[in-house]
């Protein structure tokens, strides 16, 4: 599972230390695999935080404890939400092999939104 956040800030340093500390709240969580924060080389003001997870349980469960409630969560309510931030993995690389992952998503998972798992409330 993979987590993409993406941010529009002039104020890098202020910005770089809250997302260090959420970086450090989340890799102690179980299944948080790896962390990234990218600057842009294009616009200076344009980052992109990337946060590996072992599963979306293990992302569900990242995000559950109570400090990484109140530092994480609003942090990454600042991103840009023009854009679609969770991910699953279909092919991971590396030197000499790349894996196809099974996608866990549901067949009508196009067809079906969130909180409609028993059938949508008007026809579409």
């Amino acid at each position: 599972m993979l987590l993409i956040a993406r941010f529009t800030t002039a104020d890098a340093e202020p910005f770089i230390e809250r997302v260090r500390v959420a970086l450090e709240l989340l890799l102690a969580q179980p299944g948080c695999q790896r962390a990234l924060l990218a600057r842009s080389t294009e616009a200076a003001d344009g980052w992109v935080l990337t946060v590996e997870f072992a599963s979306v349980s293990a992302y569900r469960r990242a995000l559950s404890p109570f400090d990484v409630r109140t530092h994480v969560i609003p942090l990454l309510a600042e991103a840009d939400t023009t854009e679609p931030a969770a991910y699953e993995v279909v092919l991971e690389g590396q030197p000499g092999e790349v894996r196809h992952h099974v996608s866990l998503l549901a067949a009508d998972a196009d067809t079906v939104r969130l909180g409609e798992a028993a059938g949508p409330t008007t026809a579409r």
